[in-house]
């Protein structure tokens, strides 16, 4: 009896400590999190501790995972091999670590254990996107080694000599612009019960031609659809075929896709345009609105993109760059009531679908860019200061500055040396570097202009600076943050001084954890009070320290917060909006001379901030939507909020994947032509909302640390999006490149966008930010 009570109480014993073992042993994902947050702080010793411990726990399943698998995983695919992904970032952190101690030999051993075990693995960026742990080890070891780091760029997987570009319709319908009120009728328009309802199907079907709903069968019939099946150029997902030189088969394969009607209905037409059949496109993209106004998909980020809107900015872009059509598209729109969340299930859709207009010589009505405020009585006015907004009364917005308007020509100017990245501690403050120590700050004032792009300094390519080369391309504004390095006063006052440029100043207001205290993991906690009196203290530090700076336009809170990254804003949004809308009052408090603004990401939880942020003058959003413009935003921010607007960020890489670099450069500046001209459309006594402040443009140089190897010109793609091949390139974002990066931070090659802005904002500062004629007054007084 007794050698039995004691066995029991020896299994009893066991299952105990297995069952403790198995709740004390972290997970993968914990450990790797604590692997980063300790080799961020420096902390050698439990950067280590960390590191091997996740490696004893999980190798033996990560070698499986990565004997699993025969390719590099994408998309939800990622996260079923975490071991490998978590193994491999961890021996990455370790070579990281060592080559931070100048442990070169150890750097390389431990890089490579990436490189030939684990070349399957990727690590999570907080930014948004998953990274090749073994490719960022490649190119460490090739710096460790003095060996020049090989960019490889991924091969076009299609050869365009070998390929039609032209879509030739064997049935482009009888009627260029669709009346559809001979097919259908129109029910509540303007209502969440709108609804076009056919009568003459066939009539509209005839009308339509093939791919534009509800001619959905007449593909198949084309010649061109069965050769191209004989072929075999049709293989493969739609999604494949989006950005494909082979524009013909790309209309076949997305006018006979199986996505949603209405996205696939807007590609169709997507692909129409790109081979420049306009009409065509623009009856793709008004079939969107006629027939299903509400419907959406997905982004990169998960967040709904909704169609109908996204339509309706296409059309208005295209009939505004193509005037020979003669139409105008008027009252249009589609509101989408709860849509500025993620939660698509409460989406209640208000549509009207507008019309058609015929206009003398492709002139829209009231489109002269009038921006004078004496024309219209003030309605309303923020702040009393010499920088102050005014609201007209026909509701249009207005920043003044020393009682004339003032429109934002901004850029983000933050120029780091090729090598250095906050990644692994290296950046230093663009304030304050003299890298050749002659006594001047390298960019605003050493920086030079590569003519014959030979990367070189010849005699005939003397030193400028950045701020004369932002002045002569017509930039009044730069945005800056206070954090976390310090500010030169006296460089930014010999800016404005003697370059006219004025600083949006700003405070991440616990966004990257910057100002609150919290750790990068799990972040700023907009209702921890701690951490709200550090951010607090934050802001008004900066606004005490600035507030009697000349330079100063307005002050801006965070960055793209709600995104979510180190810090629950896009958990919590109304926590978030109501302490900013507090740092917004304590601020006016200490400064009435200027406005606040926040920096919102995108829209999202706009409705949010209408409701908890009443005090927050300008609503400031970072927004990447394509080369057509911001399509509904202005008038969102108007009907949501009330408030004023202004892009915080835009642009576009001069990278694209099967381009050469000349083409790469025309298509951003196509980019930014066309946000620029949406930004300019939707400005106070505009054709638009009115509410339009102006931009600022991300970025004016090149930053080679954005794809983790500083030291390389990496041309990977790091997030889809509606870009020139469908992918953001992060380092190539500048209106100016660095060259070949060995003469930074001094070298500068102006790109094709960089002449734009230099055309247009040298134009519109010539003529000033007002006057008008008497007709005009009288045009405005009309659109009352």
């Amino acid at each position: 009896m007794m050698i039995k009570i004691k066995i029991l109480t020896f299994s009893f014993a066991f299952c105990f400590f297995s069952f403790a073992f198995a709740q004390e042993q972290p997970s993968s994902g914990e450990l790797i999190g604590k692997c980063w947050a300790a080799h961020g702080k420096k902390d050698v010793e439990a950067t280590f501790q960390y590191t091997q411990q996740l490696i004893d726990l999980y190798k033996d399943e990560a070698d499986k995972q990565q004997a699993s698998l025969k390719s590099l995983p994408k998309g939800d695919e990622i996260k079923k091999v975490a071991y490998l992904n978590d193994v491999a970032t961890a021996y990455f952190i370790q070579g990281e670590s060592y080559r931070n101690q100048d442990k070169k030999e150890e750097a390389i051993k431990a890089f490579k254990v990436v490189v030939d075990k684990y070349p399957f693995g990727q690590a999570w960026d907080p930014r948004g996107w998953y990274w090749q742990v073994a490719k960022a080890s490649k190119e460490a070891i090739a710096q460790l080694e003095g060996k020049p780091i090989e960019v490889v760029q991924e091969p076009a997987k299609i050869k365009v000599s070998q390929l039609p570009t032209k879509i030739v319709l064997s049935d482009p319908g009888k009627e260029e612009f669709i009346n559809y009120e001979k097919y259908g009728d129109f029910k509540n328009a303007g209502t969440s019960d709108y609804k076009y309802i056919v009568k003459d199907q066939a009539g509209l079907i005839q009308a339509a031609g093939e791919g534009v709903y509800p001619n959905t069968s007449a593909v198949r019939r084309d010649p061109e659809f069965k050769k191209a099946l004989k072929e075999k150029r049709l293989e493969g997902s739609c999604w494949d075929f989006l950005l494909s030189p082979d524009l013909e088969a790309a209309f076949l394969k997305w006018a006979t896709a199986a996505e949603p009607q209405g996205v696939k209905l807007f590609y169709t037409g997507f692909v129409l345009e790109k081979s420049g059949l306009i009409k065509e496109a623009i009856k793709c993209y008004y079939a969107v609105v006629v027939h299903f106004p509400g419907s959406y998909g997905w982004t990169y980020w998960h967040t709904p993109w909704y169609v109908g809107q996204a339509a309706i900015a296409k059309i208005n872009y295209l009939l505004s760059n193509n005037p020979e059509i003669g139409y105008e598209l008027k009252g249009a729109y589609v509101k989408i009531i709860n849509g500025f969340d993620n939660d698509v299930s409460n989406d209640i859709v208000v549509t009207d679908p507008g019309k058609f207009v015929k206009v003398k010589a492709g002139v829209k009505e009231g489109s002269d860019k009038i921006r004078l405020c004496q024309a219209i009585e003030v309605k309303r006015q923020l702040g009393k200061g010499k920088v102050r907004l005014v609201q007209y009364k026909n509701d249009d917005w207005q920043l003044m500055v020393d009682g004339k308007p003032f429109v934002i020509r901004g850029i983000t100017y933050a120029p780091t040396k090729v090598g250095e990245s906050p990644d692994n501690a290296t950046m230093t403050n663009w304030m304050e570097n003299d890298f050749n120590e002659n006594g001047k700050i390298d960019g605003p004032y050493e920086s030079f202009i590569d003519k014959n792009k030979n990367n070189l300094q010849d005699e005939d390519e003397p030193a400028v600076g950045d701020f004369a080369l932002m002045k002569e391309m017509g930039v009044n504004t730069i945005r800056v943050y206070h954090q976390p390095f310090e500010v030169n006063k006296e460089l930014l006052r010999d800016m404005y001084n003697n370059y006219g440029i004025r600083v949006i100043m700003g405070d991440f207001f616990g966004k990257y954890a910057i100002g609150s205290g919290a750790a990068w993991n799990p972040g700023t906690d907009y209702n921890n009070e701690e951490q709200k009196k550090k951010m607090m203290e934050s802001v008004l530090g900066m606004v005490k320290e600035f507030k009697d700076e000349p330079y100063i336009l307005f002050w801006l809170l965070g960055n793209e917060n709600v995104y979510g990254y180190a810090c629950n804003a896009d958990k919590e949004p109304d926590a978030f909006y109501k302490f900013a809308n507090e740092a917004a009052l304590a601020i006016k408090a200490i400064d009435p001379d200027h406005p606040v603004g926040i920096c919102n990401g995108d829209v999202l939880f706009l409705d949010k901030f209408g409701k908890d942020a009443p005090d927050i003058d300008i609503f400031g959003a970072n927004a990447y939507r394509g080369n057509y413009g911001f399509g509904s935003f202005w008038r969102q921010v108007k009907e949501e909020a009330g408030r004023p607007a202004f892009i915080t960020e835009f642009g576009c890489g001069a990278y694209a994947e099967g381009k050469t670099l000349d083409e790469a450069e025309a298509l951003q500046e196509d980019y930014h032509k066309g946000s620029w001209e949406d930004i300019e459309n939707n400005m106070a006594f505009s054709a638009g909302a009115g509410n339009s402040l102006g931009g600022v443009v991300f970025e004016w140089l090149d930053e080679w640390w954005k794809a983790y190897e500083p030291s390389a010109h990496d041309t990977r793609p790091l997030w889809a999006g509606p870009f020139p091949d469908g992918y953001m390139h992060e380092e190539w974002l500048g209106v100016c490149g660095q060259g070949d990066g060995n003469l930074s931070p001094f070298l500068r090659t102006p790109r094709k966008s960089f002449e734009f802005y230099k055309k247009i904002w040298q134009s519109n500062k010539e003529e000033g930010e007002g006057g008008a004629s008497e007709d005009q007054k009288e045009k405005i007084e009309d659109q009352k």
